[in-house]
């Protein structure tokens, strides 16, 4: 396999220390190793809230911001920011409970992707920067572009360490918690906007099209693996950095896209645990003995 200007030799350390010389790679492990974390804490929250098609929906939104921006000679990036944030706080308004949340959040997705296929139509030229946003561009991100990065994921962090319990409290138990006269609108809505901030961020890696790799797959992975809310996130945020990390490093030797490496490694992963918990399942089963009744005193079994 090549890819990158040099050849796998197998020896792990060596190619490693090949792909690290180039300035482009350091950029792009450092920018997923950041967005990878971001995208496992989150991902929680998003699989215990039940939030997967909110998550699809605002990357796709987030395209069209980016179309809007290309059409005004703006960065991409602040346009993605704009519609996912602004996506997410009318979902968030809307749709307060799970139970009718799908609908609010798809009649704003409708309405937003109006908007990018009316951008797409009114630009002339073509729209390269807002393309690449379909399926990420991680290996183009510049130094600028990490640090952006690492602010913007340091934001998302603090705001999430400061609502953590009352959020997990939330998300766990809805019921009780707007019993309890928690701020359910306000929590709500804080967690979307951080969700939005947080996909705008994880599509440089990953692209709209392919962002549940990041924001719901390991996550997906984590719940199955411990109920603990703790460790599920930790879980979730190191199945996030295997996927990365391994993607990128096959990546630059296969000469294929980083995001279907990252998208098939996590997807792997969930099969196989799925798959693991399903023959475990299957063989305790088998192993329980079977209930024989004990024989009545007037049966005459003896």
């Amino acid at each position: 396999m090549t890819g990158g200007g040099a050849a796998f030799s197998w020896n792990l350390i060596t190619d490693l220390r090949t792909m690290w010389e180039f300035s482009f790679m350091r950029n792009a492990f450092e920018a997923g190793t950041i967005i990878a974390i971001v995208a496992g804490i989150i991902g929680y929250f998003v699989v215990v809230r039940r939030l997967a098609f909110a998550t699809h929906a605002l990357g796709h939104v987030g395209f069209s911001g980016a179309a809007g921006a290309v059409l005004f000679g703006v960065n991409p990036v602040y346009g993605l920011l704009l519609f996912t944030t602004s996506g997410a706080t009318g979902m968030g308004l809307l749709g307060r409970r799970a139970s009718n949340r799908d609908i609010e959040i798809g009649t704003v997705l409708a309405f937003m992707l109006g908007l990018g296929l009316l951008f797409i139509n009114l630009y002339t030229g073509y729209a390269t920067e807002a393309y690449s946003i379909l399926f990420g561009e991680i290996l183009g991100i510049s130094n600028a572009g990490v640090i952006f990065t690492l602010e913007a994921s340091v934001v998302v962090l603090a705001v999430m360490v400061l609502i953590y319990r009352r959020l997990l409290f939330a998300s766990l138990d809805e019921d009780v918690a707007e019993a309890k006269g928690m701020p359910m609108l306000a929590l709500g809505l804080t967690f979307m906007i951080l969700l939005a901030v947080a996909i705008s961020i994880a599509v440089q890696v990953i692209g709209v099209l392919l962002i549940f790799a990041l924001m719901v797959t390991p996550a997906a992975v984590a719940v199955r693996l411990t109920k603990r809310p703790l460790y599920a996130v930790v879980a979730s945020v190191l199945v996030a950095l295997f996927a990365t990390w391994v993607g990128l490093f096959v990546q630059f030797y296969a000469q294929y896209p980083a995001s279907f490496f990252i998208v098939s490694i996590a997807f792997a992963i969930y099969v196989a645990v799925r798959a693991g918990q399903a023959l475990s399942a299957r063989w305790s089963r088998r192993n329980v003995p079977a209930l024989v009744p004990e024989p009545s005193a007037g049966s005459g079994l003896a």
